[in-house]
């Protein structure tokens, strides 16, 4: 476990929440749908890239049961202490992604459940670049949103505050494919947390490849 990142508003969210946040998801059958369509399509040992990796499950477990070589990131070190003991076959670091170098073309797969709600749009649009450089060519990148057409919106969730930011659902399939990545597959649902402070959230889970050797800038 290496921290590399300062407090932010994400990782108090997360620290408090902790394990209650993998109850709440855990009937997720689409997340689980997503895996198996990635676990589908990746060869034998690959390198994957599990951003906000959270308590490693089902994600970063998913993964290294089937034999990857899974990197876990979080900003949350309750999160990241959770994953390391959970998933012990995978490598979780306590980091800020917007900041953590990443060597171009050094992972076959990124996986991006949830992870951008708390960065602004323009972060976002950011990072999707920086992810699809990391990205070996002919490589995966799997992203779940909620597609909501916010900015800066100060909300709350499982009863911890929070301010979101979003695309609606047109929009963040815009922003990966003018990353440089072909969508293979979109999905749309409608899911409940299981907590009691939580509410019905539309969920957008897009499935997408990163063609030829020519990235967007």
């Amino acid at each position: 476990m290496v921290d590399e990142s300062g407090r932010s508003p994400a990782a108090a969210v997360f620290d408090a929440l902790g394990g209650e946040y993998e109850k709440a998801f855990a009937d997720s059958a689409v997340h689980r749908a997503s895996l198996e369509w990635l676990l589908d399509r990746l060869g034998p040992g690959s390198r994957v890239l599990d951003v906000g990796s959270g308590t490693g499950r089902p994600t970063a477990a998913a993964l290294a049961g089937a034999g990857h070589r899974v990197l876990g990131v979080d900003v949350s070190p309750v999160m990241v202490e959770i994953a390391s003991r959970q998933v012990p076959g995978g490598e979780f670091r306590c980091a800020d992604i917007r900041t953590m170098p990443l060597e171009d073309e050094s992972f076959d797969a990124v996986c991006v459940y949830f992870a951008l709600l708390q960065m602004s749009r323009a972060e976002q649009s950011a990072l999707v670049r920086r992810l699809v450089r990391a990205l070996r060519p002919g490589g995966f990148l799997v992203l779940a949103t909620v597609p909501l057409d916010v900015e800066d919106f100060d909300g709350v969730f499982m009863g911890q505050a929070v301010r979101v930011s979003s695309f609606a659902a047109q929009d963040a399939i815009a922003l990966v494919r003018g990353a440089g990545l072909t969508v293979l597959s979109e999905q749309s649902v409608m899911f409940t947390p299981a907590h009691p402070d939580a509410r019905p959230e539309p969920q957008l889970f897009l499935h997408c490849r990163l063609d030829g050797t020519e990235q967007a800038g």
